[in-house]
């Protein structure tokens, strides 16, 4: 196992922040009307706290994190009731809208929260995969490990995702969009992962295909 030298907080915030977004954009999704007004987090929250409970478990176990950075998550206060505004929005994803006063506009809350929902859900894989790699219980553990960690955020995602969010081919498809954003390139030679880690990232996108691979066709 490499021993790479990323503080344990810092591969906990690069997985809290993604999830943060896929709370806020799933809490937007469910108001039906992609309407930023009517989004309550705590709401969203309340309805799926065993989603939440289990997916911070997961996220726990795949890191070996230890509580103090556990509650990072609840510091950042992603859970507690706060308005949804239309930069939270922008930001999730990556400026997808052109900033203007339309920026609240059922259409375009729609397309923010779409593409916020594949951009954030991605990460969030990356995210796992690292502090797998780094501090994780090997890849034989850990793949089934991530497998339902995406499984449930894509769930909480909702109708932000294109696909069904209570099929496999929503988790499906973000190991394709990981694949090919991350993985491709982190395999290369000439790629700054260190060797040893290129060979553990090789093995867990060999095992999350199998897992999350395409769905067989009903």
């Amino acid at each position: 196992m490499p021993e790479w030298n990323t503080p344990e907080d810092v591969l906990g915030r690069a997985a809290f922040a993604p999830l943060g977004g896929i709370v806020e954009i799933g809490a937007v999704a469910a108001t039906g009307a992609w309407s930023l007004q009517d989004a309550s987090v705590s709401a969203f929250g309340s309805a799926r706290q065993n989603d939440v409970v289990r997916l911070l478990a997961v996220v726990q176990e795949v890191g070996d994190f230890e509580e103090a950075t556990m509650e990072i998550f609840d510091g950042l206060g992603y859970l507690r009731e706060h308005p949804v505004g239309a930069p939270s929005m922008l930001m999730w994803s990556s400026v997808y809208e052109e900033v203007s006063p339309r920026l609240e506009e059922p259409d375009a809350v729609r397309r923010m929260s779409r593409m916020g929902a594949d951009l954030q859900l991605t990460r969030f894989l990356q995210a796992l995969v690292n502090a797998a790699i780094a501090r994780g219980p090997g890849v034989t553990r850990g793949a089934p490990l991530i497998a339902e960690a995406l499984r449930i955020a894509v769930g909480l995602a909702g109708g932000a995702m294109d696909e069904d969010p209570d099929s496999a081919r929503g988790a499906s498809a973000v190991f394709r969009m990981w694949r090919v954003t991350f993985l491709a390139d982190l395999l290369l030679p000439s790629s700054p992962a260190r060797p040893d880690a290129r060979v553990l990232f090789r093995e867990y996108g060999h095992a999350l295909e199998q897992l999350l691979g395409a769905p067989s066709t009903p």
